[in-house]
């Protein structure tokens, strides 16, 4: 029986409808399908190797050692001292450690600053990734491999609270000394400090004030499992127990190449243009105690407590013009008569 136009009409739209209908859904499936597939093509996928250095690996979890102070406190001896001991390795001041932890402190000391860092999608754990892995780089990289590492830069523990945040297992020695010997031994040697006048006594002891001060309270903050305060005067007039002191809280046993760094220089990286390296190459001495002593003008000498009041709370008396510190261990003493002869 034929149809007519008028019955067919109806069927062959419903039919061109639906078909219609199935090719758009089909082909949005393909499409998605094909999307989906070039998605996962594309995928970048981050792979993080450990880092490895001479086969050793190193992170943020690395125990470091940081050593600093005031210039001319004693940090040279003190980082000649680890240097010697088999398992650690200082080496020279890099500069550069302290520099990049100033210029960070900076950054947020200015509000402006900070909040254009933090519109720009750079935030403190950005920073501070970017921060650990610089340090790292350089510190694990400036010297020799070993089992344990230090870095021995002065200003760097203006940053000790911080420094405790990027890398967890470090620790901190503090060196101090009496700021009237740093003082004369920053002017004599010539020691060219950012911002010191290096003319005027009262100028640098003033500014040693600030600093030391700084760095104590840094020190305080974190704690004595974290930061121990090292006296030069008492690691040169009692070496052995001091240094035992220090090793254990370092987590190193104890090693008697400790005791004589001065014999183990081929093997610890001295700097040229460090102003202590022609110290730190003979055995313990004690005549830089009081090479201070009657060169300190008389008007610096009596506003001392009112310019230095961190004489006094480090121990050392402001007041006193020729002070004692104590008796050398007979130890000491014998090392360098025994290193005197050998220079005749």
């Amino acid at each position: 029986m034929r149809m007519t136009v008028r019955q067919f009409l109806p069927q062959f739209l419903f039919w061109l409808i639906s078909l219609i209908f199935v090719h758009q859904i089909t082909k949005q499936k393909c499409l998605s399908d094909s999307l989906a597939q070039k998605e996962h093509a594309n995928e970048i996928k981050w792979l993080k190797k450990e880092k490895m250095h001479a086969g050793k690996v190193y992170n943020r979890e690395t125990p470091i050692l940081f050593i600093g102070g005031m210039p001319r406190s004693g940090t040279t001896l003190m980082r000649s001292m680890m240097d010697a001991h088999p398992d650690m390795r200082c080496g020279e001041e890099t500069r550069l450690v302290p520099r990049l932890l100033g210029m960070r402190s900076n950054w947020y000391k200015s509000e402006k600053e900070a909040n254009r860092l933090e519109e720009a999608g750079v935030t403190k754990d950005v920073v501070d990734s970017a921060v650990s892995e610089f340090l790292l780089e350089i510190i694990v990289k400036h010297g020799k491999p070993a089992e344990r590492l230090c870095n021995k830069d002065p200003f760097t523990l203006k940053s000790t609270e911080y420094l405790t945040g990027l890398f967890p297992n470090s620790r901190f020695i503090l060196m101090i000394r009496d700021g009237r010997a740093s003082a004369h031994s920053i002017i004599t040697r010539e020691v060219t400090i950012s911002g010191f006048d290096i003319t005027s006594y009262r100028d640098v002891i003033t500014k040693w004030n600030k600093a030391i001060a700084g760095m104590y309270d840094q020190c305080k903050k974190v704690g004595p499992s974290y930061c121990m305060p090292v006296k030069y005067e008492d690691l040169v007039l009692h070496p052995r127990p001091m240094l035992e002191k220090i090793l254990k809280f370092a987590g190193l046993e104890w090693n008697e190449n400790v005791m004589n760094h001065e014999k183990h220089m081929d093997d610890i990286s001295l700097s040229a243009v460090e102003k202590s390296t022609d110290q730190v190459v003979k055995p313990l001495y004690t005549d830089s105690l009081k090479s201070w002593v009657g060169y300190i003008p008389e008007d610096v000498m009596k506003d001392l407590p009112k310019i230095a009041p961190m004489l006094k709370t480090l121990g050392y008396d402001p007041l006193s013009k020729d002070p004692s510190y104590g008796k050398p261990d007979q130890e000491v003493q014998d090392k360098y008569d025994a290193w005197l002869k050998t220079q005749k």
